[in-house]
């Protein structure tokens, strides 16, 4: 199966292993995953922000550069949701609206894309620890993603992982929000790492390198215990 590799800004510029691990597990699941060198933002920063008209301006270039029938994978939820959820609603009354339909169809979650539409769940990772689940507000509300990454990590080798309290709870990051009410944010960063920490974990792991950004942050400003990973990173470890 071929895939189309959909790389958002921030992971190119500041995770590039996560994107290049994410290649690996794709491909040890038998897909011929290409990548469109020409791909930039698909806009939700404008958006979020209230530039609407600039906002559909990159998207009206995502739409040309995903132009395919294959499957489009991205190792992010929020990026993937801002897609399936916003663009249909943008282009509503465009020319493009038939190829929106398509690409909303064909885009999914990197651990979405593994369970739902590969039906694969075991990797053959290894990582040996505890580790606690964070689900991120974009993959839980606007992909509908809970299970699926919790199937996956319970198959990696040596991990145990523990439910922490309120696991849905934001993370306080929301892009923007963080920086336009910085102390709220800060605050609900904290109190998610403390009920990870609750848990004993050593890991705290997600589908979303923004959620993990935030939570990095405070965990490296205050020294403490736990190290964020992404799933992709997870799975693509010990082999």
């Amino acid at each position: 199966m071929k895939v189309q590799l959909f790389i958002p800004c921030f992971v190119d510029q500041l995770y590039p292993q996560t994107a290049f691990n994410m290649v690996k597990v794709l491909e040890k699941a038998g897909c011929i995953v290409e990548y469109n060198t020409n791909q930039t933002c698909c806009g939700q920063p404008a958006f979020n922000a209230g530039f609407q008209n600039e906002a559909k301006e990159i998207a009206e270039k995502f739409i040309h550069d995903f132009d395919t029938p294959d499957y489009i994978v991205g190792p992010s939820a929020s990026c993937v949701g801002f897609v399936k959820n916003y663009y249909p609603d943008l282009f509503e009354r465009d020319d493009v609206k038939n190829q929106v339909s398509v690409i909303t169809e064909k885009i999914f979650e990197f651990s979405a894309f593994l369970t739902d539409v590969l039906k694969v769940e075991d990797f053959n990772a290894q990582l040996i620890g505890k580790a606690t689940y964070h689900d991120s507000c974009a993959a839980l509300r606007e992909c509908k993603i809970k299970e699926g990454p919790r199937k996956l990590l319970n198959k990696v080798k040596g991990l145990e992982l523990i439910e922490m309290k309120d696991s849905e709870t934001c993370c306080g990051f929301g892009g923007t929000f963080s920086v336009k009410f910085g102390a709220i944010s800060t605050a609900m960063a904290d109190q998610k790492i403390n009920n990870a920490l609750a848990t004993g974990a050593e890991y705290i792991i997600s589908t979303d390198l923004s959620c993990l950004m935030q939570l990095e942050g405070l965990i490296k400003k205050n020294k403490l215990p736990l190290k964020p990973i992404h799933i992709a990173d997870v799975l693509a470890s010990g082999w």
